[in-house]
């Protein structure tokens, strides 16, 4: 069974896109797919968010929509180390393209919802998913079963 989280502290409601939800949650095959595993031995280390960064510019150069790159990386580098810090580690980043819109979808290892904060002046952390909300047109999380969840955030270009 698969739930949402719609929690006040997520800015934008939990519900993915129905095209990014009948990929996500009915796993239909999608045109433009790209999944990147990360090893189980390197997901918390923080070379996988260069790496990660690393296939969203190969990913998003090889289906010719350059144009996105700069701020998915941005995401990526925010889901991802929301990942390492919170979820376990990163299990899975996976890249969808439908039309103008492009899907960044970081699966890790907890069921624990993302959560924006409100950091003071001198915080050195929690301005991440502030940054994902101020970049994407829509962003939130899934819990597909198991012992995991699904972060998404879509860019529209």
């Amino acid at each position: 069974m698969t739930t949402f989280d719609a929690r006040p502290q997520a800015a934008i409601g939990a519900r993915p896109p129905g095209w990014l939800s009948t990929i996500l949650v009915e796993g239909r095959p999608s045109e433009c797919d790209a999944v990147f595993p990360f090893q189980q031995r390197t997901a918390l280390e923080p070379a996988c968010v260069a790496t990660a960064r690393r296939f969203v510019d190969q990913t998003l150069g090889a289906w010719g929509a350059p144009e996105l790159a700069f701020d998915a990386q941005l995401v990526v580098s925010e889901l991802v180390t929301n990942a390492m810090r919170h979820g376990g580690g990163a299990a899975q980043l996976r890249l969808l393209c439908h039309g103008p819109e492009l899907a960044c979808v970081v699966a890790d290892h907890s069921r624990t919802v993302p959560v924006t904060a409100t950091p003071d002046v001198f915080s050195e952390y929690g301005r991440g998913l502030r940054l994902v909300d101020a970049l994407c047109s829509a962003w939130g999380w899934l819990s597909p079963g198991g012992a995991r969840k699904l972060v998404w955030a879509v860019i529209t270009g």
